[in-house]
Protein backbone atom coordinates (compact mmCIF):
# COMPACT_ATOMS: atom_id res chain seq x y z
CA UNK A 1 0.00 0.00 0.00
CA UNK A 2 2.83 2.60 0.79
CA UNK A 3 4.39 1.88 -2.20
CA UNK A 4 1.68 2.23 -4.49
CA UNK A 5 0.01 -0.50 -6.70
CA UNK A 6 1.38 0.52 -10.39
CA UNK A 7 -1.30 -2.08 -12.04
CA UNK A 8 -4.63 -1.64 -10.19
CA UNK A 9 -6.42 -1.23 -13.52
CA UNK A 10 -5.72 -5.12 -13.80
CA UNK A 11 -7.72 -5.97 -10.93
CA UNK A 12 -11.62 -6.60 -10.31
CA UNK A 13 -11.77 -7.89 -6.84
CA UNK A 14 -9.63 -5.73 -3.80
CA UNK A 15 -9.28 -8.04 -0.29
CA UNK A 16 -9.09 -4.95 2.03
CA UNK A 17 -7.10 -6.32 5.72
CA UNK A 18 -6.58 -4.67 8.32
CA UNK A 19 -6.07 -4.80 12.25
CA UNK A 20 -8.76 -2.74 14.29
CA UNK A 21 -7.20 0.36 16.05
CA UNK A 22 -9.63 2.05 19.00
CA UNK A 23 -12.91 0.87 16.69
CA UNK A 24 -11.20 2.03 13.26
CA UNK A 25 -9.19 1.03 10.64
CA UNK A 26 -5.51 2.26 10.48
CA UNK A 27 -5.47 5.36 8.48
CA UNK A 28 -3.68 3.99 5.70
CA UNK A 29 -6.14 2.39 4.45
CA UNK A 30 -8.07 5.42 4.22
CA UNK A 31 -5.43 6.74 2.09
CA UNK A 32 -5.15 3.69 0.43
CA UNK A 33 -9.05 4.24 -1.00
CA UNK A 34 -7.96 7.57 -1.28
CA UNK A 35 -5.12 7.22 -4.07
CA UNK A 36 -7.26 5.57 -6.43
CA UNK A 37 -10.43 4.60 -8.91
CA UNK A 38 -12.19 1.76 -7.79
CA UNK A 39 -15.58 2.53 -9.80
CA UNK A 40 -16.89 -0.86 -10.52
CA UNK A 41 -14.43 -2.90 -8.48
CA UNK A 42 -15.84 -5.18 -5.64
CA UNK A 43 -13.75 -4.53 -2.56
CA UNK A 44 -13.82 -6.98 0.54
CA UNK A 45 -13.06 -5.89 3.65
CA UNK A 46 -11.84 -8.14 6.81
CA UNK A 47 -10.00 -7.24 9.75
CA UNK A 48 -8.32 -8.32 12.73
CA UNK A 49 -9.40 -8.06 16.45
CA UNK A 50 -9.06 -9.59 19.52
CA UNK A 51 -12.61 -8.58 20.61
CA UNK A 52 -14.51 -6.80 18.74
CA UNK A 53 -15.92 -6.67 15.36
CA UNK A 54 -16.11 -4.54 12.70
CA UNK A 55 -18.70 -2.60 13.48
CA UNK A 56 -18.98 0.71 11.56
CA UNK A 57 -15.15 1.17 10.10
CA UNK A 58 -15.81 -1.04 7.13
CA UNK A 59 -19.17 1.13 6.21
CA UNK A 60 -17.11 4.37 7.42
CA UNK A 61 -14.96 3.32 4.55
CA UNK A 62 -17.50 3.52 1.72
CA UNK A 63 -17.37 6.78 0.89
CA UNK A 64 -13.74 6.58 0.14
CA UNK A 65 -14.85 4.38 -2.65
CA UNK A 66 -18.02 5.35 -3.58
CA UNK A 67 -18.28 3.73 -7.38
CA UNK A 68 -17.37 0.11 -5.56
CA UNK A 69 -19.50 -2.52 -4.63
CA UNK A 70 -18.64 -3.37 -1.15
CA UNK A 71 -19.37 -6.68 0.14
CA UNK A 72 -20.11 -7.27 4.10
CA UNK A 73 -16.94 -7.90 5.74
CA UNK A 74 -15.82 -9.82 8.74
CA UNK A 75 -13.50 -9.91 11.73
CA UNK A 76 -11.21 -12.98 12.38
CA UNK A 77 -10.03 -13.23 15.88
CA UNK A 78 -6.00 -14.17 16.05
CA UNK A 79 -5.48 -17.80 15.87
CA UNK A 80 -8.45 -18.57 13.12
CA UNK A 81 -7.79 -21.62 11.11
CA UNK A 82 -6.95 -20.93 7.62
CA UNK A 83 -9.70 -23.22 6.32
CA UNK A 84 -12.30 -20.89 8.21
CA UNK A 85 -10.88 -18.29 6.28
CA UNK A 86 -10.76 -20.11 2.85
CA UNK A 87 -14.33 -21.12 3.64
CA UNK A 88 -15.41 -17.64 4.06
CA UNK A 89 -13.80 -16.50 0.24
CA UNK A 90 -15.23 -19.80 -1.38
CA UNK A 91 -18.67 -18.73 0.16
CA UNK A 92 -18.56 -15.05 -1.10
CA UNK A 93 -20.31 -14.66 -4.71
CA UNK A 94 -16.96 -12.85 -6.52
CA UNK A 95 -17.20 -11.86 -9.81
CA UNK A 96 -15.10 -14.20 -12.38
CA UNK A 97 -11.80 -13.46 -13.62
CA UNK A 98 -11.89 -11.19 -16.63
CA UNK A 99 -9.93 -11.58 -19.94
CA UNK A 100 -8.10 -13.98 -21.75
CA UNK A 101 -8.36 -16.10 -18.34
CA UNK A 102 -12.22 -16.33 -18.62
CA UNK A 103 -12.87 -18.44 -21.77
CA UNK A 104 -10.99 -21.24 -23.07
CA UNK A 105 -8.38 -20.66 -25.42
CA UNK A 106 -9.08 -21.42 -29.28
CA UNK A 107 -7.28 -24.07 -31.46
CA UNK A 108 -7.03 -22.27 -34.72
CA UNK A 109 -6.87 -25.55 -37.12
CA UNK A 110 -6.16 -23.30 -40.08
CA UNK A 111 -2.65 -21.71 -38.48
CA UNK A 112 -2.11 -24.56 -36.55
CA UNK A 113 -1.86 -22.09 -33.40
CA UNK A 114 -3.51 -21.31 -29.75
CA UNK A 115 -3.31 -17.84 -28.74
CA UNK A 116 -2.18 -18.35 -25.38
CA UNK A 117 -3.46 -16.31 -22.27
CA UNK A 118 0.38 -14.64 -22.04
CA UNK A 119 -0.81 -13.31 -25.54
CA UNK A 120 2.16 -14.74 -27.45
CA UNK A 121 0.50 -17.80 -30.30
CA UNK A 122 2.23 -20.97 -29.71
CA UNK A 123 1.88 -24.24 -32.35
CA UNK A 124 -0.80 -26.65 -31.19
CA UNK A 125 0.93 -30.01 -32.43
CA UNK A 126 5.43 -30.23 -31.66
CA UNK A 127 8.27 -31.90 -30.89
CA UNK A 128 9.11 -33.58 -27.17
CA UNK A 129 13.12 -34.04 -26.53
CA UNK A 130 12.85 -36.29 -23.89
CA UNK A 131 14.79 -39.18 -24.66
CA UNK A 132 16.73 -37.14 -27.21
CA UNK A 133 20.95 -36.50 -27.19
CA UNK A 134 24.04 -35.65 -28.89
CA UNK A 135 23.86 -35.56 -32.71
CA UNK A 136 20.97 -37.86 -32.67
CA UNK A 137 19.15 -34.87 -30.59
CA UNK A 138 20.18 -31.64 -32.95
CA UNK A 139 19.41 -33.44 -36.50
CA UNK A 140 15.46 -34.42 -35.06
CA UNK A 141 15.26 -30.75 -33.81
CA UNK A 142 16.14 -29.49 -37.25
CA UNK A 143 14.72 -32.15 -39.52
CA UNK A 144 11.07 -30.94 -37.24
CA UNK A 145 11.79 -27.50 -37.95
CA UNK A 146 12.50 -28.41 -41.57
CA UNK A 147 8.68 -30.55 -41.65
CA UNK A 148 7.34 -27.08 -40.41
CA UNK A 149 7.29 -28.18 -36.53
CA UNK A 150 7.02 -24.54 -34.64
CA UNK A 151 7.25 -25.61 -31.29
CA UNK A 152 9.73 -27.77 -29.68
CA UNK A 153 10.06 -29.26 -25.71
CA UNK A 154 12.89 -29.74 -23.98
CA UNK A 155 13.83 -29.44 -20.30
CA UNK A 156 17.10 -29.36 -17.82
CA UNK A 157 16.62 -32.36 -16.70
CA UNK A 158 16.72 -34.36 -19.96
CA UNK A 159 20.05 -32.74 -20.54
CA UNK A 160 19.80 -31.99 -23.96
CA UNK A 161 19.23 -27.72 -23.71
CA UNK A 162 22.81 -27.18 -25.04
CA UNK A 163 21.56 -29.42 -28.26
CA UNK A 164 18.34 -27.52 -28.47
CA UNK A 165 19.60 -24.30 -28.99
CA UNK A 166 22.28 -25.13 -30.79
CA UNK A 167 19.48 -27.17 -33.83
CA UNK A 168 17.11 -23.66 -33.34
CA UNK A 169 20.31 -21.23 -34.07
CA UNK A 170 21.23 -23.22 -37.07
CA UNK A 171 17.52 -23.75 -38.67
CA UNK A 172 17.48 -20.29 -38.08
CA UNK A 173 20.98 -19.56 -40.13
CA UNK A 174 20.30 -22.38 -42.57
CA UNK A 175 16.67 -22.56 -43.09
CA UNK A 176 15.75 -19.18 -42.62
CA UNK A 177 13.08 -19.39 -40.05
CA UNK A 178 12.87 -16.55 -37.77
CA UNK A 179 13.73 -17.34 -34.42
CA UNK A 180 10.34 -15.52 -33.49
CA UNK A 181 8.98 -18.13 -34.98
CA UNK A 182 10.10 -20.97 -33.16
CA UNK A 183 8.60 -21.75 -29.90
CA UNK A 184 11.25 -23.03 -27.06
CA UNK A 185 9.58 -24.58 -24.05
CA UNK A 186 11.95 -25.93 -21.23
CA UNK A 187 11.74 -26.76 -17.80
CA UNK A 188 13.58 -26.32 -14.44
CA UNK A 189 13.29 -29.18 -12.33
CA UNK A 190 13.08 -29.47 -8.23
CA UNK A 191 15.41 -30.66 -5.80
CA UNK A 192 18.66 -29.17 -6.37
CA UNK A 193 17.64 -26.69 -9.16
CA UNK A 194 15.79 -24.96 -6.35
CA UNK A 195 18.24 -24.19 -4.00
CA UNK A 196 19.64 -20.98 -6.10
CA UNK A 197 16.41 -20.31 -8.31
CA UNK A 198 17.85 -17.20 -10.04
CA UNK A 199 20.96 -19.20 -10.86
CA UNK A 200 18.99 -22.38 -12.42
CA UNK A 201 16.53 -20.24 -14.56
CA UNK A 202 19.88 -18.63 -16.23
CA UNK A 203 21.56 -21.55 -16.45
CA UNK A 204 18.74 -23.07 -18.71
CA UNK A 205 18.59 -19.92 -20.81
CA UNK A 206 22.69 -19.79 -21.04
CA UNK A 207 22.66 -24.03 -21.98
CA UNK A 208 19.83 -22.66 -24.73
CA UNK A 209 21.77 -20.01 -26.15
CA UNK A 210 18.49 -18.05 -27.40
CA UNK A 211 18.61 -14.71 -25.90
CA UNK A 212 15.15 -15.58 -24.38
CA UNK A 213 12.81 -18.67 -24.13
CA UNK A 214 9.42 -18.59 -25.32
CA UNK A 215 7.60 -20.59 -22.17
CA UNK A 216 9.34 -21.95 -18.75
CA UNK A 217 7.55 -24.93 -16.53
CA UNK A 218 8.28 -25.99 -13.64
CA UNK A 219 8.67 -29.75 -14.06
CA UNK A 220 6.46 -30.87 -11.22
CA UNK A 221 4.76 -29.26 -8.02
CA UNK A 222 7.80 -29.32 -4.71
CA UNK A 223 7.58 -27.87 -1.46
CA UNK A 224 9.30 -24.82 -3.29
CA UNK A 225 7.08 -24.28 -6.58
CA UNK A 226 5.41 -21.25 -5.28
CA UNK A 227 8.95 -19.52 -4.70
CA UNK A 228 10.57 -21.09 -7.95
CA UNK A 229 7.50 -19.59 -10.00
CA UNK A 230 7.99 -16.34 -8.63
CA UNK A 231 11.25 -16.10 -9.97
CA UNK A 232 9.94 -17.10 -13.07
CA UNK A 233 7.60 -14.25 -12.96
CA UNK A 234 10.47 -12.19 -12.42
CA UNK A 235 12.87 -13.40 -15.15
CA UNK A 236 9.23 -12.83 -17.42
CA UNK A 237 9.17 -9.30 -16.22
CA UNK A 238 12.94 -9.07 -17.44
CA UNK A 239 11.26 -9.87 -20.94
CA UNK A 240 13.71 -13.28 -20.68
CA UNK A 241 10.65 -15.65 -20.57
CA UNK A 242 7.72 -14.88 -22.73
CA UNK A 243 5.20 -17.37 -21.10
CA UNK A 244 5.02 -19.26 -17.78
CA UNK A 245 3.53 -22.87 -17.33
CA UNK A 246 3.54 -25.73 -15.06
CA UNK A 247 4.02 -29.78 -15.76
CA UNK A 248 2.08 -32.50 -13.85
CA UNK A 249 -0.08 -30.53 -12.02
CA UNK A 250 -3.81 -31.34 -11.75
CA UNK A 251 -6.57 -30.17 -10.13
CA UNK A 252 -5.89 -30.18 -5.76
CA UNK A 253 -2.27 -28.87 -6.98
CA UNK A 254 -4.02 -26.02 -8.97
CA UNK A 255 -6.42 -25.39 -6.42
CA UNK A 256 -3.48 -24.99 -4.02
CA UNK A 257 -1.26 -23.28 -6.19
CA UNK A 258 -3.05 -20.54 -8.07
CA UNK A 259 -4.22 -18.43 -5.44
CA UNK A 260 -0.62 -18.23 -4.42
CA UNK A 261 1.02 -16.63 -7.66
CA UNK A 262 0.60 -13.76 -9.64
CA UNK A 263 0.92 -14.83 -13.49
CA UNK A 264 -1.51 -17.19 -14.54
CA UNK A 265 0.10 -20.21 -15.90
CA UNK A 266 -0.20 -20.09 -19.80
CA UNK A 267 -0.41 -23.47 -19.87
CA UNK A 268 -0.28 -27.40 -18.08
CA UNK A 269 1.61 -30.00 -19.63
CA UNK A 270 0.25 -33.49 -18.45
CA UNK A 271 0.42 -36.85 -19.49
CA UNK A 272 -2.52 -37.59 -21.66
CA UNK A 273 -3.21 -40.69 -24.30
CA UNK A 274 -6.01 -42.65 -24.66
CA UNK A 275 -5.44 -45.03 -22.16
CA UNK A 276 -4.90 -42.11 -19.48
CA UNK A 277 -7.53 -39.25 -20.81
CA UNK A 278 -8.18 -37.24 -17.60
CA UNK A 279 -11.70 -36.00 -18.62
CA UNK A 280 -12.20 -34.66 -15.69
CA UNK A 281 -8.69 -32.32 -15.58
CA UNK A 282 -8.57 -30.82 -19.11
CA UNK A 283 -12.07 -29.14 -18.58
CA UNK A 284 -11.09 -28.03 -14.95
CA UNK A 285 -7.60 -26.40 -17.02
CA UNK A 286 -9.28 -24.92 -20.07
CA UNK A 287 -11.76 -23.37 -18.66
CA UNK A 288 -9.31 -21.50 -16.13
CA UNK A 289 -8.30 -20.22 -19.70
CA UNK A 290 -5.32 -22.49 -19.13
CA UNK A 291 -4.17 -24.31 -22.66
CA UNK A 292 -3.64 -28.20 -22.24
CA UNK A 293 -0.87 -30.01 -23.59
CA UNK A 294 0.03 -33.34 -23.46
CA UNK A 295 3.30 -35.35 -23.41
CA UNK A 296 3.17 -39.12 -23.95
CA UNK A 297 0.52 -38.59 -26.54
CA UNK A 298 1.09 -42.27 -27.91
CA UNK A 299 1.66 -43.71 -24.73
CA UNK A 300 4.99 -43.73 -24.21
CA UNK A 301 8.17 -45.99 -23.56
CA UNK A 302 7.42 -49.09 -23.87
CA UNK A 303 3.58 -48.60 -24.52
CA UNK A 304 3.03 -47.05 -27.46
CA UNK A 305 3.22 -50.73 -29.48
CA UNK A 306 0.31 -51.49 -27.79
CA UNK A 307 -1.66 -48.02 -28.18
CA UNK A 308 -0.53 -47.80 -31.88
CA UNK A 309 -1.74 -51.69 -31.86
CA UNK A 310 -5.57 -50.93 -30.77
CA UNK A 311 -8.12 -52.29 -32.66
CA UNK A 312 -10.59 -49.44 -32.28
CA UNK A 313 -7.50 -46.76 -33.42
CA UNK A 314 -6.04 -49.29 -36.35
CA UNK A 315 -9.78 -49.55 -37.56
CA UNK A 316 -10.45 -45.65 -37.88
CA UNK A 317 -7.33 -44.83 -39.09
CA UNK A 318 -7.64 -47.65 -41.76
CA UNK A 319 -10.69 -45.89 -42.53
CA UNK A 320 -8.98 -42.27 -42.84
CA UNK A 321 -6.08 -43.46 -44.85
CA UNK A 322 -3.58 -42.65 -42.56
CA UNK A 323 -1.75 -44.09 -39.47
CA UNK A 324 -2.47 -44.90 -36.09
CA UNK A 325 -0.18 -42.04 -34.78
CA UNK A 326 -2.01 -39.73 -36.75
CA UNK A 327 -5.40 -40.50 -35.15
CA UNK A 328 -4.50 -40.06 -31.63
CA UNK A 329 -2.61 -37.02 -32.14
CA UNK A 330 -5.80 -35.40 -34.33
CA UNK A 331 -7.82 -36.99 -31.32
CA UNK A 332 -6.08 -34.78 -29.06
CA UNK A 333 -6.04 -31.71 -31.32
CA UNK A 334 -9.96 -32.32 -31.49
CA UNK A 335 -10.26 -32.24 -27.51
CA UNK A 336 -8.19 -28.72 -27.45
CA UNK A 337 -4.81 -30.64 -26.00
CA UNK A 338 -1.54 -29.62 -27.96
CA UNK A 339 0.52 -32.13 -28.64
CA UNK A 340 4.47 -32.86 -28.66
CA UNK A 341 5.29 -36.58 -29.61
CA UNK A 342 9.03 -37.54 -29.43
CA UNK A 343 10.94 -39.16 -32.09
CA UNK A 344 14.10 -38.95 -34.14
CA UNK A 345 12.97 -40.94 -37.20
CA UNK A 346 12.37 -37.80 -39.82
CA UNK A 347 9.92 -40.01 -41.59
CA UNK A 348 7.40 -40.01 -38.46
CA UNK A 349 8.54 -36.48 -37.30
CA UNK A 350 6.69 -35.44 -40.73
CA UNK A 351 4.03 -37.76 -40.44
CA UNK A 352 2.91 -36.55 -36.69
CA UNK A 353 2.97 -33.20 -38.35
CA UNK A 354 0.22 -34.59 -40.86
CA UNK A 355 -2.64 -34.00 -39.08
CA UNK A 356 -4.86 -31.24 -40.44
CA UNK A 357 -6.26 -32.80 -44.01
CA UNK A 358 -8.80 -35.36 -42.08
CA UNK A 359 -11.06 -34.74 -38.88
CA UNK A 360 -12.29 -37.91 -36.52
CA UNK A 361 -16.35 -37.72 -36.55
CA UNK A 362 -18.46 -37.34 -33.16
CA UNK A 363 -18.80 -41.10 -33.38
CA UNK A 364 -14.89 -42.31 -33.81
CA UNK A 365 -14.25 -39.39 -31.04
CA UNK A 366 -16.68 -41.51 -29.04
CA UNK A 367 -15.10 -44.51 -29.28
CA UNK A 368 -11.50 -43.29 -28.31
CA UNK A 369 -12.76 -42.11 -25.76
CA UNK A 370 -14.24 -45.20 -24.42
CA UNK A 371 -10.75 -46.35 -24.50
CA UNK A 372 -10.11 -44.75 -21.43
CA UNK A 373 -8.76 -47.31 -18.44
CA UNK A 374 -6.98 -44.30 -16.26
CA UNK A 375 -3.87 -46.37 -17.42
CA UNK A 376 -0.57 -43.88 -16.11
CA UNK A 377 2.62 -44.98 -17.63
CA UNK A 378 5.10 -42.42 -15.36
CA UNK A 379 5.18 -41.86 -12.17
CA UNK A 380 4.72 -38.06 -12.15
Amino acid sequence: MSGGVTNMDDYDVVFLGYPIWHGQAPRIISTFLESYDFTGKTVVPFCTSHSSGLGSSDTNLHPLAGGANWLAGRRFAGGTARGTVEEWINGLELPGPAGPASGRAEFHFDTRSVTLNSGYEMSINGLGTYSLRGETCVNAVKSALASGVRLIDTASAYGNEREVGQAVREAVEELGIRREEIFVITKIYPGSEMADLEASIQACLDRLGLDYVDMMLLHHPDRNDVKAYQAMERFAEAEKIRSLGLSNWYVKELEEFLPQVTVTPALVQNEIHPYYQENDVIPYIQDLGIVVQGWYPLGGRGHTAELLGDEVISGIAEAHGVSSAQVILRWNLQKGVAVIPGSSNPDHIRENTELYAFSLSDGEMARINALDRNEKNDWY
